[in-house]
């Protein structure tokens, strides 16, 4: 047991000392990437590199550009992965198992392989470059959300839908009155499970968006570190500072729904 409990000690030290490291490598007046800077001197210890990044990039701004961006797929996940969920749990219709095929195929794909074709359509066909819109809409329908929803609707009871028709009820009331209360850990589960990906997310917002005031956080780190980091005092503690308050959103959402999150992933495996 004594052996148990230290295993799980250090595993959960170097879990968690990278964090311990940024968090320390943002307060420091001067820089010290060695080891050793693990445990600085306190007088060495200053709040300035987050007034330095601020100032460079203006945090809130970028901070309510990621939220914006999140927020928007968010939206899309829950709204369209409920009704395509519930679409391929309980509906009869000619091709269910392939289109329930080819979402599964879909998640096998690299988004880095569909980043050419989705950049010519969004922002030359639709004209959605330097958008809110344009960042959010090749993730507005998460395939691995959808999943989760329709396995869920499917432990529910045939009866309760069966019923719900005799008494004339429509399948959206159905969906909005009945199956949905019935699922809502799968509506917390989707949440947290999409929500660290278009939160960090690089990659599209960078191609999609030259405005500085529209980029999201991740992408006014990067475009920090390429133009304004060579003049900065401390670039490496500006930059740890950024990435602390990148990560702090994140940190903050799976420490409130920890106990949520865990209980939802243990009945989903008894029940798999």
């Amino acid at each position: 047991m004594r052996l148990k409990f230290i295993g799980l000690l250090a595993g959960a030290f170097v879990f968690l000392f990278p964090f311990y490291y940024m968090l320390i490598g943002s307060l420091q007046a001067e820089p010290d990437p060695s080891v050793s800077g693990a445990f600085p001197n306190p007088g060495n210890l200053t709040g300035r590199n987050y007034g330095e990044i601020n100032k460079a990039i203006d945090l809130g701004r970028s901070l309510l550009n990621s939220g914006i961006f999140t927020g928007g797929v968010l939206l899309g996940t829950l709204v369209f992965g409920v009704l395509a969920g519930y679409a391929l749990a309980r509906l009869q219709f000619r091709g269910r198992g392939l289109v329930f095929n080819l979402m599964l195929l879909i998640q096998v794909v690299p988004f880095q392989l569909l980043t050419i074709p989705l950049y010519v359509l969004i922002v030359r066909s639709y004209g959605l470059a330097d958008s809110y819109l344009g960042m959010i809409l090749p993730f507005l329908i998460n395939s691995t959300a959808v999943f989760v929803f329709r396995q869920y609707f499917l432990q529910l009871p045939a009866e309760l839908f069966d019923a719900a028709r005799i008494d004339g009820a429509s399948e959206l009331s159905i969906l909005w009155r009945i199956a949905v209360p019935l699922v809502r850990p799968a509506l917390l589960t989707g949440v947290l499970l999409t929500f660290i990906g278009p939160w960090n997310e690089f990659l599209w917002p960078f191609l999609i968006t030259k405005q500085q005031d529209l980029q999201p956080l991740a992408v006014s780190l990067s475009n920090y570190l390429t133009t304004v980091s060579a003049r900065a005092a401390n670039p490496f503690g500006a930059v740890l500072a950024g990435a602390c308050v990148l990560a702090a959103p994140a940190v903050t959402l799976f420490i409130i729904f920890q106990r949520q999150f865990i209980s939802q992933g243990i009945q989903s495996g008894i029940k798999g």
